[in-house]
């Protein structure tokens, strides 16, 4: 094992061998399956090269309905959540109010239950039928078409992931520097006109970071669509097409590379359009935008934001909760009495889903963190050559959709038993929980990554020189300062694994297997399964939120006792 001159391993037979294992992982369950999807979609049944399955594809009403439908619900909701988010942002870092601290609430609280959930409890409130249609119709005579077709789907992704506009625009607007803002108000810009020309271009990589998630994550969603009962969009009809005509079809497989290739295709486009582009600010002394009164017009109107996005973003969550306790809700503004009905029938039930997910996304979240922290580690602090390639590829997964990865891995594992047991690989639980594991891995890298760059190298070379060897320093010195983000991309992981659909859906081949996710799914499909599908929701958003907010104890403690010996590193040099 051999040091470069800024303490970086040159070579290591035992970092050799962790890189060639988290590479021969990413290469099995990542590359492969979506290899196979890629090579299935440019292939004819003979072996021979072809375009026709994509001329087949275009060629077909539906399919090619379905692929501008997906568009355009994509961009519609990237567009009205970014009406909901900019203007929340901009309040909460211009102006001084109180009711700041709800807004920092809204950019977490959409994200704790699953959109396909929200759904159904939108569908009960915003409705033909719903709670606002009836005393609309009763009190003017009119109702509004919020939640029919398209629009339906729109409404629903734009409340549940406009959090990631406001998360990110949030965090850019905080870092510009109010050097900038004085210079352009002494130059005469002001109001409307400042905003327009010299805080939002600012905060441009925040809110295009975010506008690009909220694309993929909505071109690639299937739940939603499908509880919604609208088939014509890209992933319902991937999901339709494997699962009735067969893995043996090519357009499912067609399908499937067109969601990878737009998804791809926004992330490069939301770079490309920074390129060459200077955000950089010089902050004197951290001197961010000053905050500024409210004048009385102001407050109202920021008041009444306020209140109507809380309103909205509440409602989901409110109408879970109603349904969840409903002994009968059909066609009336409120349910027509209460029960607990509904929680003992999932307790009697449905245990086994409750202990499946737990079980599968512990081991996820678990495999997450330990290939973060390796990639983390090979990355910063190694020289080894292709490194870099190691979270390229893991980082990749964020474009594959849920559902094209478990096309890819009954296509690739198709066929495969588990040694001496005669099982099919396809049939139990074990790729159930690694699809979670690659599809979370790019969230508990960027943790991993974010807590190792904070570790000053010196700590390390400080073991070193009173006799420490590489592993005992990485076991005894970096581990430990790294917890807390390990913890954070545990958390990540496990959470979003929880409220999985996509992947889960198409995995999932015995009801003995299946998470509350896949449970939540089955009962929504009919009016007197959707009292325990909504009881089992609402203990995914408590189970959720409980493990984010103890995450967050755990974190802010280990940070605490490791801040005041940050700067010291008390190695012993007998370290076992």
């Amino acid at each position: 094992m051999r040091n470069n001159q800024d303490g970086q391993l040159r070579f290591s037979p035992g970092l050799a061998l962790a890189a060639m294992l988290v590479l021969a992982f990413l290469v099995l369950f990542l590359v492969v399956p979506v290899g196979s999807v890629f090579y299935s979609a440019f292939v004819n049944a003979d072996g021979s090269f072809t375009f026709g399955h994509f001329g087949a594809f275009f060629h077909q009403t539906l399919l090619k309905d379905s692929f501008f439908n997906s568009l355009y619900v994509a961009l519609a909701s990237t567009f009205w959540a970014s009406i909901i988010a900019v203007p929340l942002a901009y309040l909460t870092i211009r102006f001084r109010f109180r009711g700041a601290l709800i807004i920092q609430t809204l950019g977490v609280l959409p994200l704790i239950m699953p959109p396909f959930v929200g759904a159904v409890a939108l569908q009960l409130i915003f409705g033909r039928s719903g709670s606002l249609n009836l005393l609309l119709d009763e009190w003017l005579g009119v109702t509004l078409p919020i939640m029919d077709g398209l629009n339906g789907i729109i409404f629903v992704e734009s409340l549940h992931y406009f959090p990631f506009i406001l998360l990110n625009l949030t965090v850019a607007l905080r870092n510009i520097d109010g050097a900038m803002e004085e210079a352009a108000v002494n130059l005469g810009a002001k109001g409307w006109r400042l905003f327009r020309r010299v805080i939002f271009p600012l905060g441009l990589p925040g809110y295009v970071a975010g506008a690009s998630l909220v694309f993929v994550k909505v071109f690639d969603d299937l739940g939603t669509p499908l509880v919604l009962g609208v088939t014509n969009m890209l992933a319902p009809q991937a999901y339709l097409r494997i699962t009735q005509v067969g893995l043996d079809d090519p357009l499912g497989y067609v399908i499937s590379v067109i969601m990878i290739g737009f998804s791809i295709l926004a992330l490069w486009l939301s770079a490309k359009a920074l390129k060459g582009k200077d955000y950089s600010t010089l902050q004197k002394g951290g001197g961010s935008l000053q905050q500024r009164e409210l004048t009385g017009l102001q407050t109202i109107l920021a008041y009444a934001w306020i209140l109507l996005v809380l309103l909205l973003v509440l409602s989901p969550h409110i109408g879970v909760l109603l349904l969840s306790l409903a002994t009968v809700w059909s066609y009336a503004p409120l349910p027509d009495g209460y029960t607990l009905e509904h929680y003992a029938t999932i307790f009697q039930d449905s245990p086994g889903m409750i202990g499946n997910t737990l079980l599968y996304c512990g081991l996820a979240a678990g495999i997450d963190v330990i290939l973060g922290t390796a990639i983390a580690y090979l990355m910063l602090r190694t020289r080894l050559p292709g490194r870099q390639w190691l979270d390229w590829i893991a980082s990749a997964a964020l474009a594959v959709p849920g559902i094209v990865l478990a096309i890819g891995f009954m296509r690739t594992f198709r066929g495969i038993e588990i040694p001496g047991t005669g099982t099919a690989l396809t049939g139990t639980w074990i790729l159930i929980m690694i699809a979670y594991s690659v599809r979370r891995l790019p969230y508990a890298l960027r943790s991993c990554v974010a807590a190792l760059q904070q570790i000053n190298l010196s700590l390390e070379e400080a073991a070193a020189s009173v006799g420490a060897g590489r592993y005992s320093t990485i076991r005894r010195v970096v581990i430990p300062l790294m917890a807390g983000g390990m913890l954070a991309g545990f958390v990540t992981s496990f959470i979003t694994a929880a409220v999985e659909l996509s992947a889960t859906i198409m995995l999932v081949t015995r009801d003995s297997d299946a998470p509350m996710s896949y449970g939540i799914y089955l009962y929504m499909q009919s009016a007197s399964g959707r009292g325990p599908g909504a009881a089992l929701g609402v203990l995914a958003v408590v189970a959720v939120a409980v493990g984010t907010y103890a995450s967050h104890l755990i974190v802010e403690r280990a940070s605490a006792r490791q801040r005041p010996a940050r700067g010291l590193a008390p190695v012993n040099a007998n370290m076992p």
